[in-house]
């Protein structure tokens, strides 16, 4: 049997802050281990030798990431929750060079995704349908207000730069008589070259916060 330390996030890793803490110490270590250069090559990130750092956008946010210790930042200094750190820490160690697809494709097409994939529509595509309805020019301009770019999918859809090689797009349908709304996350076709599955569920949750604040 393998003694290497199980990498995935912990199942509940909001509310066990000590198994999430001994996960980013874990992730940590293994990157120690490799070239900053390897990784700013593989996951498109940028490395500045002279000040041992990367700089990156998270969703948007800019982020440094310290080398060798790999603390997790706001470019303002601010340090970022475990659970966002533990993401950014993932998406270089996951990260293998592949670069995007240019497709898209469901939660349930990534790696191990279709286990999850009813849960995860639950709290990403249901609960913007649910908040938007038929109101299109809402999705619009929440998606905008947090840098989306136009999509000629559905009746109205939007894509997302999570990560720097990691894409994201969310596609809605307005509903009629008949049938409600309906919105769905979609996924880079390679997403799964830069994240778990695990991973992926939480940049779809995170995003689908953001936009959830600028409803009306």
């Amino acid at each position: 049997m393998s003694d290497a330390p199980d990498l995935r996030f912990p199942r509940s890793p909001v509310s066990d802050a000590s198994a999430l803490a001994e996960r980013v110490d874990q992730l940590r270590a293994r990157l120690r281990l490799m070239s900053p250069l390897l990784l700013a090559e593989r996951s498109g990130v940028s490395y500045d030798q002279e000040q041992q750092r990367f700089s990156l956008a998270l969703l948007g946010a800019p982020l440094w990431v310290t080398y060798p210790d790999f603390q997790v930042a706001l470019s303002e200094g601010v340090s970022l929750p475990p659970f966002k750190q533990a993401l950014v820490l993932y998406y270089f160690l996951h990260s293998d060079g592949v670069l995007p697809a240019r497709r898209w494709i469901s939660f349930a097409d990534l790696p191990e995704g279709r286990i999850y994939a009813t849960a995860f529509q639950g709290y990403t595509g249901d609960r913007l349908a649910r908040a938007f309805g038929n109101d299109l020019q809402a999705f619009r301009s929440a998606c905008e207000h947090v840098g989306g770019q136009p999509l000629q999918l559905g009746d109205i859809a939007y894509r997302f730069v999570a990560l720097p090689r990691l894409e994201v797009a969310i596609v809605y349908y307005q509903g009629d008589d008949e049938f409600p709304p309906t919105s769905r996350v979609l996924f880079d076709a390679h997403a799964g070259h830069y994240l778990p599955v695990d991973g992926c569920a939480v940049v779809g949750s995170l995003l689908t916060q953001q936009i959830l604040k600028h409803t009306k």
